[in-house]
């Protein structure tokens, strides 16, 4: 899906991936249901990294690709849908261990809020574990506001990004 543009009334939409709860089989089941769902998928490489906003187990974390021509709200629905599938429980912190945490981060260049979602999400500027993992599948792609690649963003960020080691999970199989 990188350096291809998609096709005719399709967006290229990247979403975040994290659990710290059963990690393997909850990033696994994750993959295998977005694949039911969207078809064909671009899969970064997968991260551990610290709990961030409270003391937690380590979480896997990656990106995940799609093209789609879904809008925002169906996405999500389909994706709060995975995350319940997986045993995602919602209490009212917002840091706090899981299961499974899915979130869309771009609808093609869309900006602003769309069907209630703020479109790109701002965690990609503020997480290594978001911004990493899109730099190495979409190194090319610029940030709809930015304006700069996601690999000089990363740059950017890297040298303050707490340690992230990459996890040889092969999502393939």
């Amino acid at each position: 899906m990188t350096g291809a543009q998609p096709a005719a009334g399709r967006r290229r939409c990247w979403i975040s991936a994290g659990s710290n709860q059963d990690r393997e089989r909850s990033i696994r089941g994750a993959v295998a249901d977005l694949r039911a769902a969207f078809g064909e998928l671009v899969l970064s490489p997968v991260y551990e990294t610290k709990a961030v906003g409270f003391d937690g187990d380590a979480f896997y974390n990656l990106v995940i690709g799609i093209e789609t021509d879904r809008p925002v709200a169906e996405i999500n629905t389909t994706l709060r849908a995975i995350e319940d599938a997986h045993g995602r429980v919602r209490g009212p912190e917002k840091f706090a261990p899981r299961t499974l945490d899915l979130d869309l981060l771009t609808w093609g260049d869309a900006t602003g809020t769309i069907d209630g979602c703020p479109l790109p999400r701002d965690e990609i500027l503020r997480y290594p574990f978001v911004l990493a993992p899109l730099a190495d599948v979409a190194p090319d792609e610029r940030h709809p506001l930015e304006g700069q690649t996601y690999a000089e963003l990363w740059a950017r960020m890297a040298p303050e990004a707490g340690p992230m080691i990459r996890v040889p999970l092969d999502l393939d199989r």
